[in-house]
């Protein structure tokens, strides 16, 4: 089997595929998607899905199709082996190409992407859309210790691959005293073994993702920027590895931050946490009224969302519903969990001001919100903050929804954030 037509179809299947999803006949499949708008995009996501099984070496959309409903199938019928099997509209040929991107090196090989490899190739990611409006700079290794990085140091110190911190300056504006409208900062842990605090081996296996957040805030910065982006955004990537040798950083260290704050070491797992917190000192510095974090960061938030929608935290109440419903526009599936200021005491220290988590498996209860209390050390408490935890980035395995791997979700709604602002 070749290039298969498929059809969108609002009528139930009949005859031997009764009860389907999907039927074929003499012109090619036909997804029976029904008219009930609150899962019709589920359900086409889902057919396609089961379209990808089949031997055909890609599908083309024949009949009527809406922008909506293409992109469900592309999410369902794209695989890491077969990512580019699908021809869209023209109108989604910018969100398609930084889709496919933001896969393709979410789920690169740790060896292929080593920190400065992301770094370098997302920078140049975002200057084939920015041109002349990027900026950048680089810090690495040792001039990150010198310069005050303690977090990204010490976590990056314990691989022969140093750790980068990646600065971008997106000015279309011209005026470079104009005011900056957004801040990002992505987590870039290129490979995570735990550190000291080491994984399982099935724990470990898909740890090639950790840089997800890094990932995700470059995609959406450049699909912003294909959608017209007119304001100045910065963007901080914090890009390591976490490894152990005679260099890592061990559990029982103490890290003094830029302001002032000082964190025990107890989990060398919950090292996102630890380089965020050097990009949002930084991101903070920008005067951004608003700032954005992504990171795959807690298995409790995949616990508490099942993995089907992205944790969404924040300081304000106000500004985590305003981003639920720019989520809702860009058809991506988010989710509120609580941060109150008690939770920046949940991971007390005897010997500093906090703990960077609880010396058991996952954080303990309440480990994702203790995370995002963790964080909000870190940003001054009159910005507009959003945490993302990013649950639903990656599927471990073929799923009904998705292939193994990287899924995209939260690239959307973040573009769109960043056109709101």
């Amino acid at each position: 089997m070749t290039n298969l037509s498929v059809y969108l179809a609002s009528e139930a299947a009949n005859g031997a595929f009764a009860n389907s999803l999907v039927s074929f006949d003499a012109q090619g499949a036909h997804l029976h998607v029904g008219l009930d708008a609150t899962e019709r995009l589920r359900t086409i996501q889902m057919a396609a899905r089961k379209l990808a099984g089949l031997s055909a070496t890609g599908a083309g959309l024949a009949g009527s199709w809406d922008e909506a409903a293409q992109w469900a199938f592309f999410q369902g019928y794209s695989t890491a082996k077969k990512p580019d099997a699908v021809e869209l509209t023209p109108a989604l040929a910018a969100r398609k190409r930084c889709a496919l991107w933001l896969k393709q090196i979410t789920n690169a090989t740790p060896e292929d992407l080593s920190p400065q490899v992301l770094a370098d190739t997302s920078l140049q990611f975002l200057r084939d859309f920015g041109g002349a409006h990027i900026s950048a700079s680089m810090l690495t290794g040792d001039e990150l210790a010198a310069a005050g990085y303690v977090g990204l140091h010490g976590v990056g110190r314990g691989s022969v691959r140093g750790a980068v911190l990646l600065s971008v300056d997106f000015n279309p504006t011209g005026d470079p005293d104009a005011p900056v409208a957004a801040a990002l900062v992505g987590k870039g842990i290129t490979f995570d073994s735990g550190g000291y605090s080491i994984k399982e081996s099935a724990g470990m296996v898909t740890m090639k993702h950790d840089m997800g957040g890094a990932a995700t805030v470059t995609a959406a910065l450049a699909l912003a920027i294909a959608g017209g982006l007119s304001k100045r955004v910065k963007m901080f990537l914090c890009c390591a590895e976490n490894l152990i040798s005679g260099h890592a950083y061990k559990l029982g260290d103490i890290l003094r931050y830029r302001n002032g704050v000082s964190v025990e070491i107890v989990n060398t797992d919950a090292e996102g946490r630890i380089v965020l917190a050097d990009g949002l000192l930084d991101a903070a510095a920008t005067g951004a009224p608003w700032i954005f974090d992504a990171a795959t960061l807690t298995g409790a938030a995949v616990v508490a969302t099942g993995g089907d929608y992205n944790a969404v935290f924040s300081t304000s109440r106000a500004a985590s519903a305003q981003y639920l419903q720019w989520a809702e526009a860009a058809d991506e599936p988010h989710w509120p969990l609580p941060l109150a200021p008690f939770h920046q005491t949940k991971c007390p220290s005897p010997y500093a001001d906090t703990a960077n988590s609880r010396a058991v498996k996952g954080g303990g209860p309440g480990g994702a919100s203790n995370a995002a209390g963790f964080l909000s050390r870190f940003v001054p408490a009159d910005r507009q903050w959003i945490h993302l935890d990013l649950a639903a980035s990656f599927s471990d395995s073929d799923g009904p929804m998705f292939a193994a791997g990287a899924t995209g979700i939260g690239m959307r709604t973040l573009a769109h954030a960043l056109l709101q602002v």
